[in-house]
């Protein structure tokens, strides 16, 4: 019942209230031909990563709203026929960004405020450097073209209707899903007699806040904890990853989101571990 509970309260207190607005917004910016402004906006930085401009809009809303919100952009976007299958999967690999207001407000909370702004830093850094790298992989950026289609024919209220209860769906999928690993890690604590390093790293494994929780209170250097932190950040956790896999379309390969988190965990460990004596 506690791990539930405190898997409650952070849906309630950090994650309904900082990612319901962009879910809404989001649908009316798509429905409503912003998608179009976006890409015309963020052509170049598409360009980069050798893909359709239409995503730029997943990506800029994912940067603000953080994990798993990319998937319901990117599912929006597919339906609407703004992007395909492959653009889809490849979208997600490259836009796995967590809350920036999750990231400041709790690693400054468990860490400090300077730590937070770092983590931060390498977290987004690496999406980006992982949309480089999979530049050539089902690049579409040629082939695509600017369509500027006509706004959504339906009424604000029907389309602002149908975005709350979509929304409310998916957040409450996201409740279940943290509740579900919570509840886990609660029994693995309980019934297994792990040292504190692998109950820490089986707690950020399943759910990023228990791990976070747990790494604060390991007694190992400050610049370990940092490093192990933007790990669970990259990786995202089994709980984002459940919660991606049920937001998105059958269509929609997961494997690569998959495979590129592991690339994230890896590279933010590396480049967190190298550059912290120099910022720090």
């Amino acid at each position: 019942m506690n791990s539930v509970k405190f898997s409650f309260d952070i849906w309630k207190n950090n994650i309904f209230p900082s990612i319901l607005p962009f879910f809404i917004i989001s649908s009316l910016l798509i429905n409503y031909g912003f998608v179009e402004l976006a890409a015309y906006i963020f052509k170049p930085l598409m360009f980069l990563f050798g893909i359709n401009p239409n995503v730029s809009i997943a990506f800029v809303m994912s940067i603000l709203s953080g994990f798993p919100s990319s998937s319901k952009y990117i599912k929006e976007l597919l339906d609407k026929k703004l992007i395909n299958e492959q653009e889809a999967s490849k979208a997600l690999m490259f836009t796995h960004f967590s809350n920036p207001l999750f990231i400041l407000g709790t690693i400054s909370s468990l860490l400090n405020k300077k730590i937070a702004i770092f983590i931060l830093i390498i977290h987004y850094s690496t999406n980006i450097i992982i949309g480089i790298l999979f530049r050539n992989y089902h690049n579409t950026y040629t082939k695509s073209k600017m369509n500027f289609k006509s706004p959504d024919s339906k009424d604000i209220g029907s389309i602002l209707i149908i975005s709350i209860k979509t929304s409310i769906e998916i957040l409450l999928l996201i409740l279940g899903s943290i509740s579900v690993c919570s509840f886990i890690c609660t029994i693995i604590n309980h019934t297994f007699n792990f040292n504190n390093i692998v109950s820490t790293l089986i707690n950020g494994l399943f759910e990023i806040t228990q791990g976070l929780k747990y790494v604060s209170l390991l007694n190992i250097p400050i610049k370990l904890k940092t490093t192990i932190s933007v790990m669970f950040l990259s990786f995202g956790g089994l709980s984002i990853h459940i919660q991606v896999k049920s937001i998105l379309d059958i269509h929609i390969k997961y494997i690569p989101y998959f495979i590129s988190r592991i690339i994230h965990t890896v590279i933010s460990g590396i480049l967190s571990f190298i550059l912290f004596d120099i910022f720090i």
